[in-house]
């Protein structure tokens, strides 16, 4: 059995400097929690060294905090400055505010044409691959997404990497002064996710690129995101999250997002549930859009489980594409592949105005070259630890039944760490079958669900005797690896951090995946 060494401590004399700046840098952040918007804050420093930090290669498009000292106190202003607005989860249904702010800041947002994403699961792979196969075409390319895993800057990416952050930092600066116009305006100030949204299409315009892709915050038809006129409207799979602010069933959370579809738009829909289906093809006839249907104009024909990702045959708008491989687990990661493609074709009029496949060879290396950090990401090996930022039961069914398929293991340790906003009982419900114990804990920020009450309700679901709590994220992974280690017969066994992006974003920097 592995024995666990001591985690030093400030006064443990064999702490070395490095371990001793990780600690100062995590207490300093979760210190500073207070002062943060409690919906968006991300550890960004290491805390304790575990045990291993192998992992797979680095390359993922997640940015470190800057290593210039003075870039980083700049960049630490600027999310200040960002986290003292109403948070995204704050909702006022009204553009009126975005509206302004694109009218002083004269319409970048028209500067380039654009493919909007809406949609419960899936939106950030399926932009994040929709990106790779325009940069494969030599397309300059924008995306906004959100939340961040990690840093504040993967939420605006140009030619497929995030903002440096001096670039992030002089785009704020930019557009600060017209941000503050529009707040002596309007009734209240613009909130967060407003003012970022108002940084990107700044952004996307001043670089410039040759198509923005562009992922709603919530909802659809009242997301800051929704003063573009996409020419392609995404819809990856509708299920129920946010219920409090979108409605209590897919026909009304679907009513919001079907907010995006233009008039002539092309809209390239994943499978969805019958009510919300109907209600995303009333849109489309209302506005006169068209609309190509996974499962009918497109779809996956075939899967096979390779080494590291699985190997595809995609139907897309204008013909097969064999042979696809694509470094993603799990059969949802094919269907957004299905629906990434379409999106793309429809973008280059494949379809409609010309009935050809785009280059074969193109779209294959496009798709060997996709990452989503933090969906079913393999962080460390011996034991292998997955992180995956599923938080509805929806991405749970999609979680476990991937995690089946491509991972052997003989034992399975889930590190739970949820928001208390979601539907966490039946998030538990749908991983009880998949994870022998459960480390339940909590991020840093107060919006994750008090770990009492959190294993409470694990006791209920697992059994008193499957549940182990740590209040501490740090604690719950040492946990959770000893726990996937301790008996020989179990040299299979894995830990899987699961939750909240939240969660898995603190998790990947506790595990070296920041550096």
């Amino acid at each position: 059995m592995s024995d666990t060494p001591s985690t030093p401590g400030p006064d443990d004399p064999d702490a070395q400097p490095d371990d001793l700046g990780q600690l100062g840098q995590f207490e300093e952040i979760v210190g500073a929690e207070t002062d943060r918007d409690p919906d968006l804050a991300v550890i960004e420093a290491g805390s304790r060294t575990l045990r291993t930090q192998a992992g797979p290669p680095k390359g993922d498009g997640v940015p470190a905090r800057p290593a210039d000292p003075e870039a980083d106190r700049a960049l630490r202003e600027v999310e200040k400055e960002l986290y003292g607005r109403w948070p995204e989860t704050r909702i006022d249904p009204s553009l009126d505010r975005i509206r302004a702010l694109m009218d002083v800041l004269g319409e970048p947002q028209k500067a380039y044409p654009t493919i909007h994403i809406t949609g419960t699961n899936g939106k950030t792979t399926t932009a994040r691959i929709i990106e790779a196969l325009l940069g494969a075409f030599e397309l300059r390319t924008g995306r906004y997404s959100s939340p961040h895993v990690q840093s504040i800057t993967e939420r605006i990416s140009v030619d497929g990497a995030p903002l440096p952050a001096e670039r992030f930092i002089e785009t704020y600066r930019d557009v600060q002064p017209f941000v503050e116009i529009v707040d002596g305006q309007q009734g209240h100030r613009l909130s967060f996710f407003e003012a970022m949204t108002g940084m990107a299409y700044a952004a996307f315009a001043d670089a410039p690129v040759e198509v923005g892709i562009v992922e709603v915050g919530m909802g659809g038809r009242w997301d800051a995101t929704n003063v573009i006129d996409a020419q392609v409207a995404v819809v990856t799979p509708i299920d129920l999250d946010h219920t409090d602010r979108l409605g209590a069933t897919p026909a009304a959370i679907a009513e919001e997002k079907a907010g995006i579809i233009k008039p002539g738009a092309t809209v390239v829909m994943a499978q969805q549930p019958v009510d919300a289906a109907s209600v995303l093809l009333k849109r489309a006839v209302e506005v006169d859009a068209t609309v190509a249907r996974e499962g009918m104009e497109f779809g996956v024909v075939s899967r096979e489980i390779a080494v590291g990702g699985q190997l595809l045959t995609l139907r897309g708008l204008g013909g097969e594409y064999p042979d696809v491989f694509l470094p993603l687990h799990g059969e949802h990661m094919a269907h957004n592949a299905a629906v990434a493609l379409a999106a793309v074709e429809a973008f280059f009029g494949i379809g409609s105005e010309h009935d050809r496949t785009l280059d074969q060879d193109t779209v294959r290396t496009a798709f060997a070259s996709v990452t989503s950090p933090g969906r079913l990401e393999l962080v460390r090996t011996s034991p292998s630890v997955l992180l995956d930022a599923a938080h509805n039961p929806a991405g749970a069914r999609a979680t476990a039944a991937a995690v089946s398929e491509a991972f052997g293991f003989s034992r399975l340790i889930g590190v739970v760490g949820p928001s208390g906003d979601k539907d966490v009982r039946g998030f538990l419900e749908v991983m009880e079958p998949l994870l022998a114990e459960v480390v339940v804990t909590r991020n840093t920020t107060p919006r994750g669900m008090d770990v009492d009450e959190l294993a409470a309700l694990a006791v209920e679901v697992f059994g008193e005797e499957r549940v182990r709590v740590e209040p501490r994220l740090d604690d719950a992974l040492e946990a959770a690896i000893t726990l996937a280690e301790e008996e020989d017969e179990y040299a299979g066994a894995g830990v899987l951090v699961t939750g909240s992006v939240i969660t898995v974003g603190e998790a990947r920097v506790l595990l070296g995946r920041d550096r």
